[in-house]
């Protein structure tokens, strides 16, 4: 289109993978890293960016101080190996072994590599550091349930959570306490040894206690809290948890505890810095751009109409910004599934909402996907609306409303060849949204 430095779907596709590039472990986690300890390193990490996160650590460690651990993330989420020099390259690893497991339902392998993490913290002294590289999807890739609770059950509430429109914080309270390694408890088996916590940041607000259901970090929730929870979206509990609950037998670690004194946690990539780069590139490029939120939370289908009518309002009235510019947002929304669903995420159902509100408004186009590279449990990061999308799905036959009505939003864009497909990023800090007014 005349007046943009780059045709509309292509200067979107930049501004993502600007945002996406920024958060890349390649990049943000060598300047956190703590000098070697007197002791031995210990490498613990869970989560979709564990894999590159534990590269990194070993292409910027020294050669000579001792380095050992395990990491576990996501089927598919371990980077190729790049080779560089004679050393290993920044995709592989030689002193971390790597594990994989499911996400988001946590499976047998996931428990696996708990236990075995649990395992390596015994003998660990004063001298000794832990290192623990944590990143959205740890709470599914690091699961042990609680001590009387089988792991069938867990994962049903799990299953069950997900599909109850529950936000972030509400589910990883609930897998808080019924987790034998959540909500701090990890970092009670490392003790004495210092902990430093490298975190991506996947949650609105970035709080480490969220992030993963904070492993290594005080959890200021309650097992009163998680029984609210699971009652408040009617999530039956088998009756010897409801007892441990209520009891508060399975509480956590809570802030002040003196089990964390002298330990750190860093923040290495946010949501609010991927937007930035994002909103930097654009002005590069010579277009304005606004942050909305880094932290857009709610209905994915009524975020999307919610972006879609500040677009038009910039559209047709130049408030409260001027034409041409980009919109950009984070955050995580939700999808509640009350019946039979299609295939779709998070980001393919928001620009659904968006795209029946625009009703193929000239000059606006949307793009959504998630940092990851995956929506939901598809093969595409997200998807793109065009003025001209709703016209062609009708002439493909395809109806968006009722692709809506039943989740199916991969199938709409799917229709239309306008999925985004990125393949795993080993990154993570969850949605992405731009929209652009011509």
């Amino acid at each position: 289109m005349s007046g943009l430095p780059l045709p509309p779907r292509e200067l979107l596709r930049r501004l993502f993978d600007t945002a996406v590039e920024r958060a890349s472990p390649a990049h943000c986690v060598a300047p956190h890293l703590p000098a070697p300890p007197r002791g031995r390193t210990l490498v613990l990490g869970a989560g979709k960016a564990a894999a590159s996160m534990a590269a990194a650590v070993e292409a910027a460690w020294p050669a000579q101080a001792p380095l050992s651990g395990l990491i576990v993330t996501r089927y598919g989420h371990v980077p190729p190996r790049q080779e560089r020099g004679e050393g290993p390259g920044v995709g592989s690893t030689s002193r971390i072994e790597v594990m994989e497991a499911a996400h988001p339902v946590p499976d047998a392998a996931a428990e696996r590599a708990a236990r075995r993490m649990l395992e390596l913290t015994r003998g660990l002294g004063p001298d000794d550091l832990v290192l623990c590289l944590i990143s959205g999807g740890g709470s599914a890739l690091l699961s042990l349930p609680a001590e009387g609770l089988a792991a069938a059950d867990k994962q049903r509430i799990h299953r069950e959570l997900l599909l109850s429109g529950a936000s972030i914080d509400e589910m990883n309270c609930v897998r808080k306490h019924l987790s034998a390694v959540k909500g701090g408890r990890l970092a009670q088996r490392c003790a004495p040894a210092r902990v430093v916590t490298l975190l991506i940041s996947d949650v609105p607000g970035d709080d480490p206690s969220v992030i993963a259901s904070g492993p290594t970090v005080p959890d200021p929730t309650t097992c009163a809290d998680a029984l609210d929870i699971l009652r408040r979206y009617g999530i039956a509990l088998p009756p010897a948890a409801e007892r441990a609950l209520r009891e508060g037998r399975w509480e956590t670690p809570k802030p002040g505890d003196r089990l964390f004194a002298g330990h750190e946690v860093k923040l290495v990539a946010t949501p609010q810095q991927a937007l930035e780069a994002a909103a930097a590139e654009a002005r590069r490029l010579g277009l304005k751009a606004h942050i909305l939120s880094d932290r857009i939370e709610g209905e994915s289908r009524v975020v999307g109409q919610v972006h879609a009518a500040l677009a038009l309002q910039v559209a047709r009235h130049n408030e409260p910004f001027r034409r041409p510019c980009v919109l950009l947002s984070g955050g995580e929304t939700t999808v509640t599934v009350n019946g039979p669903a299609g295939r779709g995420g998070r980001a393919s159902e928001f620009l659904l909402g968006a795209a029946l509100a625009l009703q193929g408004e000239p000059g606006v186009w949307v793009l959504a996907a998630d940092t990851d590279g995956i929506d939901g449990v598809e093969d595409n990061a997200g998807a793109l609306v065009a003025p001209d999308s709703l016209a062609r799905a009708r002439a493909a036959g395809v109806s968006a409303r009722q692709c809506l009505d039943r989740h199916d939003a991969y199938a709409f864009f799917e229709a239309l060849g306008d999925l985004v497909i990125t393949g795993p990023t080993f990154t993570n800090v969850n949605d992405f949204r731009v929209v652009l007014i011509a």
